[in-house]
């Protein structure tokens, strides 16, 4: 297990090697470690893979630098997650973006069954200061996790009011777990993570904040929850792009609205006017269009799954689904797939955390 995690962590290390680039090569040769004994001209043949990472890939200092990651991670109690993993978050790894790793602190179900997502602008107004707590407060009775940036402004609001109120508190980060940013919010994670929440970060321990990060940050932010409440943005900015993303990810988009012409309502009033957002004025009203009052306790996490599952991939889970597991054999006769489009659909709902590959070729539905 050790071993495969250096692999695994060497391979983010490639300059050059994103979240789908690290699948893709993980699909064809079929362990990180493969990865790196590969030959160039195998590595060549995968889709997104040039001259420039094949070679970088070939170089050993990139075990060497995992080495030392992995020193990082025992001596400071971090967790790794690999985007199969069960504690992994099963809603961002629908995405076709998510994550190959996290880094997790603290000790927060990733998986709780309800998590909202609260942003908004760094230069928060005492009205947006003031909402922020009271929609925290108001969304106390419904057991929510709330997940935000760490950020100046709407964000730290957030994760403090949810400290003293008992709220479990999900920090994603632009940077690396040797770097906290902001500086300042470092005492307020690590509270965080010793009161039932937790830091979380796709960035090795040496990676600083950079500005190219932090819309990367936003996808995990928007990926996570199962409602997005945006208290105060301008038209542009961190809020919208996190906004929009949710959006795209078929999350549940709410924001506060505000004065004509105020610039931090500005955003808020456009997504509420283009349709991407509901307008609500309290708690209440998040939970109404939730559904969390409704015996069902509103949609769960395998009902949004299949709700953004391709057809093909749909009817391969139906298949699986009728039994407890199905050999490879049984899966390819009864789908009428070719091998090749059946172990692509099938690493697609592994990743997306549909299918669980058992031993001896293997597959079985996750429930």
């Amino acid at each position: 297990m050790k071993e495969d995690l250096l692999y695994k962590i060497a391979l983010v290390k490639v300059p050059g090697i994103g979240s789908v680039n690290a699948r893709n090569l993980l699909s064809y040769c079929g362990s990180a470690q493969e990865v790196f004994k590969a030959k160039k001209r195998d590595l060549l043949r995968i889709p997104g893979i040039g001259q420039h990472t094949a070679t970088q890939i070939r170089q050993s200092t990139y075990l060497e630098a995992a080495e030392k990651e992995l020193s990082f991670i025992c001596q400071h109690n971090i967790q790794v997650l690999f985007c199969t993993d069960k504690a992994f978050p099963q809603r961002l790894r629908q995405q076709h973006d998510c994550p190959f790793l996290l880094f997790s602190r603290g000790n927060v179900d990733l998986n709780h069954h309800r998590i909202v997502g609260i942003i908004g602008t760094r230069a928060a107004t005492s009205a947006g200061r003031a909402l922020c707590e009271e929609i925290i407060e108001g969304l106390t009775p419904y057991d929510v996790a709330v997940v935000s940036g760490l950020a100046y402004g709407i964000d730290i609001i957030a994760h403090r009011k949810c400290l003293s109120s008992a709220v479990p508190t999900i920090g994603v980060m632009g940077s690396g777990m040797g770097s906290i940013y902001p500086s300042e919010h470092a005492a307020v994670a690590r509270k965080m993570c010793e009161n039932g929440g937790a830091v979380l970060t796709e960035y090795c321990s040496d990676t600083t904040a950079r500005a190219e990060h932090f819309p990367m940050r936003n996808r995990i932010v928007a990926g996570m929850c199962d409602a997005l409440i945006v208290v105060e943005t301008a038209r542009k900015g961190g809020s919208m792009i996190t906004a929009e993303l949710a959006f795209g990810y078929n999350r549940d988009v709410f924001a506060l609205p505000g004065r004509v012409k105020d610039r931090f309502s500005e955003g808020c009033n456009l997504l509420i006017k283009t349709d991407k957002a509901r307008l609500i004025e309290n708690a209440t009203d998040v939970a109404y269009f939730m559904r969390w009052d409704e015996p069902s306790g509103g949609r769960t996490i395998q009902q949004q799954l299949f709700a953004i599952l391709e057809p093909d991939e749909k009817n391969l889970l139906e298949i699986l689904q009728s039994a407890e597991s199905m050999a490879i054999d049984e899966i390819a006769r009864l789908s009428r797939c070719t091998p090749g489009a059946l172990a692509t659909l099938l690493l697609s709902l592994e990743f997306k955390g549909a299918v669980c590959a058992l031993p001896g070729k293997r597959y079985m539905a996750v429930s």
